[in-house]
């Protein structure tokens, strides 16, 4: 059973979340209205996840995902947003935040965004990766602009967490043409394996 302190300045969300949660494979062990309460509570709760509103009074989701990141916190952080300007989505991906849920299909998608995180993916809402794979290449230019648009659709699709079968499905070709583009992708990019790729996808560093 995993561990989740909840953050949201609306109790009908809180609830709402809650209720999502009963009967999954996760505990909510916290709820707050604030993100200066849910860094107060880390010692005592101890979550194994946290899932935060994006915008909340005494400080949202990024400044809290912006504060742990900071003092070398790296437990998993869910944001919760019903939209999300671009600054805020381009630091969220480079801070390395574990996944983005629009609130309009939380019922349906928390869960499925938890257990990828649990299982050590990242998993964002899919517009919301494309957005910021956008943005990224747009604002510097970076390695992504030389991508074609179905390379950068697999590595949208690769950065979310889906294994090849998942994106062929995704996309509608086989498991063996994914397999090729990857390959071109790595060349491209100059990456070893997926996992790098997803980090420079989502605007991390190679280590």
């Amino acid at each position: 059973m995993k561990r989740v302190l909840l953050a949201d300045d609306h109790p009908i969300i809180l609830s709402g979340i809650e209720t999502v949660l009963r009967g999954t494979g996760y505990e909510v062990v916290a709820k707050v209205t604030d993100g200066a309460a849910a860094l107060d509570a880390l010692a005592d709760a101890r979550p194994d996840i946290l899932i935060l509103d994006i915008s909340m009074p005494g400080g949202g989701g990024i400044f809290v995902l912006r504060t742990l990141r900071a003092h070398g916190d790296m437990r998993p952080v869910v944001l919760l947003t019903a939209e999300i300007d671009d600054s805020d989505l381009l630091e969220a991906v480079r801070l390395g935040v574990n996944g983005i849920v629009l609130k309009e299909g939380a019922q349906n998608l928390l869960v499925t965004c938890l257990d990828a995180v649990r299982d050590g993916g990242r998993w964002i809402e899919q517009s919301l990766l494309h957005r910021a794979l956008d943005l990224s290449t747009g604002a510097d230019a970076g390695p992504l602009a030389r991508l074609s648009e179905r390379e950068k659709a697999i590595v949208a699709l690769v950065a979310r967490g889906l294994r090849n079968l998942e994106v062929a499905g995704e996309l509608g070709i086989t498991e063996g043409t994914v397999k090729v583009y990857l390959h071109r992708i790595y060349e491209k990019l100059g990456v070893a394996n997926r996992t790098e790729l997803a980090i420079l996808a989502t605007g991390g560093r190679r280590g």
